[in-house]
């Protein structure tokens, strides 16, 4: 009994270094752009819209399709780009017991 004693305590460890991850990630900020960056969006850790840039070549009039378009595609990007910080993140945290955490619900990797 006295391993599972000891992979309770790694459990226990992997859990707040989990809870850490999320919490540095909720306070982290990416950018995603499109248009050859003519439009920058920049995302909150918690997937939250906080700020959108627009090159002002753009601000014409009968361009807000094309700003809308260019809108979305820079939101996806950021968002791609927060998906993947966040599975990094959380791999970093889970550490060796990554691999027993793919099957978890709430747990991406």
């Amino acid at each position: 009994m006295k391993d599972l004693g000891g992979l309770m305590k790694q459990a226990q460890a992997m859990q707040q270094k989990l809870a850490d991850a999320q919490a540095r990630l909720a306070e982290s900020t990416v950018e995603g752009t499109s248009g050859g960056g003519m439009v920058t969006v920049t995302l909150k850790g918690t997937g939250e819209l906080a700020k959108v840039v627009l090159d002002e070549s753009l601000i014409e009039p009968g361009e807000g399709e094309v700003i809308a378009d260019l809108v979305v595609a820079a939101h996806a990007d950021a968002k791609k780009k927060l998906d993947a910080k966040q599975a990094q993140m959380m791999q970093d945290a889970a550490g060796p017991m990554a691999g027993l955490m793919g099957g978890m619900p709430g747990m991406k990797f």
